[in-house]
């Protein structure tokens, strides 16, 4: 049985915070990986050294490289949390190690600021950009976050406070285990004026009470949002996609979070607008060939602190050739067009992608259906009757809405 590889976690109080057993390890060890950091702590060693860069692959090969001889892998905290060894026990089989954690950096945060972390949102903006992660954020009870050199807890705090997630108290915890070891607290808008050293953790705590969106966006939800929650051109108010329609229509679209989305015929935006906030790692394109919605579209975005909408302004199907292959798409049109424009959206789907289609037009539909329908692809088909209750007089009235019809599909 090969020697087998020690993967062991350290803290900035050094080796001789560490037991005995553990230590022989590092003492035996041939060949010695880690940072420059976590090297200095094991300067007495006298083996091989090597210092672990930003190329991971280097690193396993520099392992594979050593053969049989006693290798130690020392890094800060817990190894398998967000650390190497995960990686390197992926690439080289988990037979090969042998994992002894230390108390993790964020870990150690919580403890610091007396927070119990079982419940809270953590990660790591090294492998998770902000972007990707706000909408976490914004719904968390807790948060802990891993920074980087690019976007630190000053970067962080700014980035909240100017999409309106203010509700939060925020902890910075420096050089944990250190003897110059801090821990800072204020308001995301105070963190947002610091500067702090490069080695820390973010710990936010949301205020008790705080509503879990921005302020000004109280009583939005994720989809079916109410019709007039979007700004419309006054001449055509009421072409927006109906609340009821839209929720049935996303649901049916099957968006996942990095999907990439197109809203054909996207008008103001309020599919687009939806999807986006359900797709917060992928891109939605809101397509429009009228100059004033596509305006919209951009207001729209910024009203719900959507990042990940892009507006083109264009006509379908022509359009699609600047555009990334999508995994969804809605189609919403009453025109001839519209099977026209939904089998060319349908040719650009990727495999297992889905295709929505909205329409007024029972005649428009059955094209559709008959456009679309396969062997390996059979539509599923709705028509929508709804009333919306209203009170007239003191008394219980119900309004309908205009037939709907829905059509969608799935490319095999």
């Amino acid at each position: 049985m090969p020697t087998p590889i020690h993967v062991i976690g350290i803290g900035d109080d050094g080796l001789e915070a560490l037991p005995l057993a553990v230590r022989k390890h590092i003492d035996e060890a041939e060949v010695l990986l880690g940072t420059e950091r976590t090297l200095a702590l094991a300067s007495a060693s006298k083996a091989s050294r090597h210092v672990i860069g930003s190329d991971l692959r280097e690193l396993v090969a520099t392992i594979e490289r050593s053969g049989d001889r006693r290798v130690v892998l020392l890094v800060y905290g817990d190894p398998m949390f967000y650390g190497l060894a995960r990686y390197v026990c992926e690439k080289l089989g988990k037979e090969r190690f042998v994992v002894v954690p230390h108390v993790s950096s964020m870990q150690l945060a919580f403890a610091r600021v007396m927070e119990t972390w079982e419940e809270a949102y953590l990660t790591d903006l090294a492998k998770h950009p902000l972007d990707a992660v706000l909408e976490r954020i914004r719904t968390a009870q807790k948060v802990g976050l891993f920074t980087t050199d690019h976007c630190g807890p000053a970067e962080v705090a700014r980035a909240l406070v100017e999409r309106h997630i203010d509700y939060f108290t925020a902890y910075v915890c420096e050089n944990l285990g250190a003897r110059d070891e801090r821990v800072t607290r204020g308001t995301l808008a105070e963190i947002a004026k610091k500067k702090f050293d490069p080695l820390n953790v973010m710990v936010l705590v949301r205020d008790p009470n705080a509503p879990d969106r921005p302020r000004e966006a109280v009583g939005r939800r994720l989809f079916g949002n109410p019709d007039e929650a979007f700004l419309q051109s006054k001449p055509k108010l009421g072409l927006v996609t109906p609340a009821e329609v839209r929720s049935i229509a996303l649901a049916q679209m099957d968006i996942a979070p990095s999907s990439i989305v197109w809203d054909i015929g996207a008008g103001s935006g309020s599919v687009s607008i939806e999807a986006a906030q359900m797709a917060s790692e992928g891109q939605v394109f809101a397509i429009e060939m009228d100059a004033e919605e596509h305006g919209l579209i951009q207001h729209n975005a910024e009203r719900f602190n959507v990042a990940n909408v892009n507006a083109v302004l264009g006509r379908a199907p022509e359009i699609f050739e600047e555009l990334p292959d999508p995994d969804c798409v809605f189609v919403a049109g009453a025109g001839r067009e519209v099977t026209r424009v939904s089998q060319a959206a349908f040719d650009r789907l990727r495999p297992g992608g889905r295709l929505v289609v909205n329409t007024t037009s029972v005649d428009h539909l059955m094209e559709l259906r008959n456009a679309l329908r396969s062997p390996s692809t059979a539509p599923n088909l709705w028509m929508i009757n709804l009333a919306r209750g209203t009170d007239q007089l003191d008394r219980l009235s119900f309004e309908p809405l205009k037939p709907s019809f829905l059509l969608a599909v799935t490319k095999s």
